[in-house]
């Protein structure tokens, strides 16, 4: 799909800074930003707070406005703007989250700031091992590796010596047994 008479219009109002042009911008495309958030998290097997939400569509939002909106700059007009900032969005969305999850878990920081988020997670984690006493044994070792101590299929097949392509099934199995224990 070609660039649309409106995104060119948006476009060119934002490189221009015309007034309400980059409030236009943020408003047509923020529901994009937060949408590949989600999606890229989501496909990290990532749990994201609605505070690592908002600081990452910020720093999408901030990496499209960096050096005088180099990104929109960048933009041939090949494909769909909404096409080109997906890819824009995803790229800073993955760089920022391989940083972070070398450094500390998204959201570590205010932890400690919030104590009322500190007590949801523990009340959670509580929860979630009770419901896990209705699992096997090997069940519940690997719902705690992925969803408790964030760990990849592959460090899960390394860890129990189970194959990689076994773990996704297992999971599934151990989520409808809790799904079931809880409904109870």
């Amino acid at each position: 799909m070609a660039l649309s008479d409106i995104d060119r219009n948006l476009l060119e109002r934002c490189l221009a800074r015309k007034p309400r042009a980059w409030e236009d911008f943020v408003d047509r495309f923020t529901g994009l930003v937060i949408h590949v958030v989600n999606h890229t998290a989501r496909c990290r097997s990532l749990m994201l707070s609605s505070a690592d939400r908002e600081d990452l569509t910020a720093e999408v939002l901030l990496a499209i406005v960096r050096d005088d909106f180099a990104v929109l700059r960048h933009f041939r007009g090949k494909s769909s703007l909404a096409t080109y900032l997906t890819v824009v969005a995803r790229r800073v969305v993955v760089r920022k989250l391989v940083d972070t999850r070398t450094a500390t878990p998204l959201g570590s920081a205010d932890v400690a700031a919030d104590g009322s988020a500190n007590e949801q997670r523990m009340t959670d984690r509580e929860e979630v091992e009770a419901l896990m006493e209705h699992l096997d044994d090997s069940e519940a070792a690997v719902v705690r590796m992925y969803h408790l101590e964030g760990k990849t299929y592959q460090e899960i097949s390394r860890t129990t010596g189970m194959p990689t392509n076994s773990v996704g099934p297992m999971l599934t199995r151990a989520r409808a047994k809790l799904r079931n224990a809880s409904a109870r």
